[in-house]
């Protein structure tokens, strides 16, 4: 499905092209669940252009997934393209773009790749760092850059709490065309709340990602760590009751 939606500026960006992506899957698990849906939305200074697949993966979409972004496994079976030349349209586009200059704008990136990485091969078919002939770059998290923007701030990350905090008007997320627009959406917001992300190109902005979720996973090992060591001490300086105390006179 193709279509165009609401443009915006692109300055903040260096007027580069962006190229959002977002999957609804079978469930969490990058290596054994399903894409069920996906989209792709081309921004640039004409506005947003839209792609949709709708997917059968030939495998039940559980009842817990399902409420979530609201795809049956009756409903795409009935409505659903076969998923091997879906993907490889999903993937062929998203290298296509990367090769001629775009960014690639997805939000918690590393699940979406993940999973698409996974069903290429499991159809057979060239992976994106293999289209590519190197890492998939640059690619944009506005997850990981609003923690980057204002690191302190309380409250979830959500996509509907970035939107929420962010001001950013969303159709009904869920739906992987409405959840890449407002991702679209977050990025902008985001970038423009920061002048030092401002600053920086697409390029430049994928090596500080990977810097700071680096530091934050260090950070995270070395608080879980110190825990486990405090809880070892507190154990050992539990000293038992004396015999005598124990017993009633």
């Amino acid at each position: 499905m193709d279509g165009t939606t609401r443009g915006s500026p692109l300055a903040r960006l260096h007027q580069v092209s962006l190229l959002g992506f977002d999957t609804e899957t079978t469930g969490i698990d990058v290596r054994r669940d399903r894409v069920v849906s996906a989209a792709l939305v081309r921004r640039d200074t004409t506005g947003s252009h839209v792609r949709t697949w709708l997917i059968d993966p030939g495998v039940e979409i559980p009842e817990a997934a399902g409420s979530i972004h609201g795809l049956t496994t009756a409903h795409v079976r009935t409505h659903g393209t076969a998923p091997g030349p879906a993907l490889d349209e999903i993937a062929g586009e998203i290298a296509a773009a990367l090769l001629s200059g775009s960014a690639l704008v997805a939000y918690n990136a590393d699940f979406d790749l993940a999973v698409l990485d996974a069903e290429l091969e499991r159809h057979g078919l060239p992976t994106l760092p293999e289209r590519l002939g190197g890492p998939v770059r640059p690619v944009l998290d506005p997850m990981v850059l609003d923690r980057m923007a204002d690191p302190a701030r309380e409250g979830g990350r959500r996509l509907v709490d970035l939107c929420e905090h962010h001001d950013v008007v969303t159709g009904l997320l869920h739906t992987a065309d409405a959840d890449a627009l407002a991702t679209l959406d977050v990025l902008e917001r985001v970038i423009a709340s920061s002048p030092a992300l401002a600053a920086a190109d697409p390029q430049d902005l994928h090596d500080r990602q990977h810097v700071a979720v680096a530091a934050w996973r260090a950070a995270y090992h070395a608080r879980k760590a110190a825990e486990a060591a405090q809880s070892v001490l507190d154990a050992l300086m539990v000293v038992p009751a004396p015999a005598a105390a124990l017993t009633a006179p």
